[in-house]
């Protein structure tokens, strides 16, 4: 596969650090989610399985369906008229998700890579009035938390789509951001 153009060589340890990442930036949203459908865990769930996973645990069929019942909280919070709680339980389920990333030298797995950012940023914009200030505060603040593993593992792949909306854009505006980060030399 390392001749193949279009496949990226994905470690466990970075896999492990993009979890990481996705957990550090979906974790904030969780009180948006909270505050609007409490009692419904999925969403935390889905956090502590990628929690677990970036701190050692393996890839299971647990964290797999934490990502898709956080998927399903999402939708129904969506259908529910609750776009904020909706865009937080998103964020959950980017971070679950980002322990499978796939190795495709595609643009759309950047979403997979800086989803959780931006779905938390558009929870908190969203449960802040809708004050567009609120979300690029916050991903200013994750770019901040992103490790150089993190960065290193987005610039093999090709900028972020075009597309998806506000949560686009703030990938969009992260990506941006991130790749603009100096390029930390290997040892």
């Amino acid at each position: 596969m390392a001749d193949d153009p279009t496949m990226i060589e994905l470690s466990r340890p970075e896999l492990r650090e993009v979890a990481g990442y996705g957990v550090a930036c979906a974790r904030p949203a969780l009180a948006v989610f909270e505050r609007e459908r409490p009692g419904d865990r999925r969403p935390h769930a889905a956090i502590d399985a990628a929690q677990a996973f970036a701190e050692g645990a393996e890839r299971t069929k647990t964290l797999r369906d934490s990502a898709w019942a956080a998927h399903r909280a999402a939708q129904e919070a969506r259908d529910a008229g609750q776009a904020a709680a909706s865009d937080a339980a998103r964020a959950a389920l980017a971070a679950a998700g980002a322990a499978f990333l796939h190795p495709l030298a595609e643009a759309t797995q950047v979403k997979h890579i800086l989803g959780s950012a931006a779905h938390a940023a558009r929870a908190l914009e969203l449960s802040a009035g809708d004050d567009p200030a609120v979300g690029a505060d916050y991903i200013a603040q994750a770019r901040i938390l992103a490790p150089s593993v993190v960065v290193d593992v987005l610039r093999h792949y090709p900028g972020a789509p075009h597309g998806g909306g506000r949560v686009g854009e703030l990938i969009r505006l992260l990506d941006a951001s991130l790749r603009s980060y100096p390029a930390v030399p290997a040892p």
